[in-house]
């Protein structure tokens, strides 16, 4: 796979770069220059949706048929980076990168028909509903239940850590329909209005004093059952189909726009009248960031390759969720560090949009703590780096099931016990 640029990406990086220059306003540079985590406020990412839709690249990574941009691998990545580079606010990722997808592969025709383009134009916001309290990384352990009625389901349970619920008006979940045979295979896949009645949202403050998580209650909640998507009991095929793309996302570019910010704050003097950009010390860890970053990035263009042919992403963005969690969260350490002692100032007003005095600090350490606190989820949220491991060990080293072990398991195994086991 030849990635250099060819003559008609730059002239696409030219044309993508006046488009923003345009059509991002003021506020809207603002919202997505203040941006402390992977969710932008609602009202800039709707905002900005919006003025994607009518262009018709709101979805670049959707097949043209569904209302894709039918760019090519190459443009896709550079209009990514381009929208990091203009500061341009996130999208929210349940509606177009996950729930999107999952519809393309395997909604009905009705079902395509009805909530594509309802998802494009931001006529419906979606969150997800699968971890519950004691079913997080054992999702299969679910207990939320659906049980037919007539041309419903009624469903009655909890999901918790359920990201902006309280701004979406449908949710896609998982459901228990069966309790015989295997966990996996009792489950089904629901598409929930929000607004039906029974329906509970209540709110979760995270670390950073940022409400982003929910639990969401269900007493006798009725769903259509056109609104189940794949067979009765199959959700669990959905579920993986889906977790592909919800693990897999272009965080390099996020990574590249932290590490440009720290170096840029790194420039400015300090109190003894030096620049830590020419500390050698913070030279060598910029660099160590900067190499894992490039690492990322070519592992990213490969699965876009692949999403390019037709492909889901499979496990190896598994492998990307858990590099990428790591190395932000090590990209967030350093910041910190840089910002020192104006990091630890609490001034979340300075965060809100059309704040108009100076905040405590260079501005440029603003973000640096909040997303430092906000990123602390990232190993753990869409699977834990350890989850992710096990995927990547069983799907793609072919690692035997029962010999993925967790520290505890490891410190009990006496080396002729496993010696015994490997050899099997």
């Amino acid at each position: 796979m030849d990635m250099r640029p060819s003559r008609e990406d730059h002239a696409f990086r030219a044309m993508v770069r006046g488009f923003l220059a345009e059509a991002l306003t003021p506020d809207l540079r603002e919202a997505g220059r203040k941006r402390t985590s992977l969710w932008q406020d609602i009202d800039s990412a709707m905002a900005w949706q919006r003025i994607l839709h009518a262009r018709g690249w709101a979805a670049p990574d959707w097949p043209e048929a569904h209302g894709g941009t039918g760019w090519s691998l190459g443009q896709r990545y550079i209009f990514a980076q381009e929208c990091a580079r203009a500061e341009a606010p996130a999208l929210i990722p349940m509606s177009l990168r996950m729930c999107g997808p999952m519809l393309i592969g395997y909604g009905t025709d009705a079902q395509k028909a009805h909530w594509l383009p309802r998802i494009l134009s931001g006529a419906d916001i979606w969150c997800q509903g699968y971890s519950e309290p004691g079913s997080g990384s054992d999702l299969a352990s679910l207990q939320t239940r659906a049980v037919a009625a007539g041309d419903d389901y009624v469903v009655n349970g909890t999901k918790i850590w359920t990201s902006y619920a309280q701004h979406a008006n449908m949710m896609f979940a998982l459901v228990r329909t069966a309790t015989e045979g295997k966990k996996q295979e009792g489950i089904s896949f629901l598409l929930i209005d929000m607004t039906s009645p029974g329906i509970t949202v209540k709110p979760i403050v995270n670390i950073a004093g940022v409400h982003e998580l929910n639990q969401v209650f269900f007493d006798d909640v009725r769903v259509p059952r056109e609104n189940r998507v794949g067979e009765e009991n199959d959700g669990w095929s959905v579920a993986k189909y889906l977790l592909e793309f919800e693990r897999f996302s272009m965080g390099s570019v996020d990574l590249r726009r932290t590490l440009t910010k720290i170096e840029a704050l790194a420039e400015t003097t300090r109190s003894d009248g030096r620049r830590l950009a020419n500390d050698a010390g913070f030279r060598r860890q910029i660099s160590e960031l900067s190499i894992a970053t490039t690492a990322i990035e070519v592992s990213e263009q490969r699965v876009l390759a692949n999403l390019g042919a037709g492909k889901p992403p499979g496990a190896v963005s598994s492998l990307l969720n858990a590099q990428n969690a790591e190395t932000m969260q090590q990209a967030d350490m350093l910041g910190v560090e840089v910002a020192a002692y104006y990091a630890a100032a609490l001034q979340p007003g300075a965060l809100e949009l059309g704040y108009n005095a100076s905040p405590i600090g260079p501005e440029l350490g603003l973000t640096l703590m909040p997303t430092y606190l906000s990123n602390r989820m990232k190993t753990i949220a869409g699977g834990s780096s350890e989850i992710q491991r096990n995927i990547v060990a069983k799907a793609i080293l072919g690692v035997n099931q029962h010999l993925i072990l967790t520290p505890y398991r490891r410190a009990k195994l006496t080396p002729p016990l496993l010696r015994r086991r490997l050899s099997r």
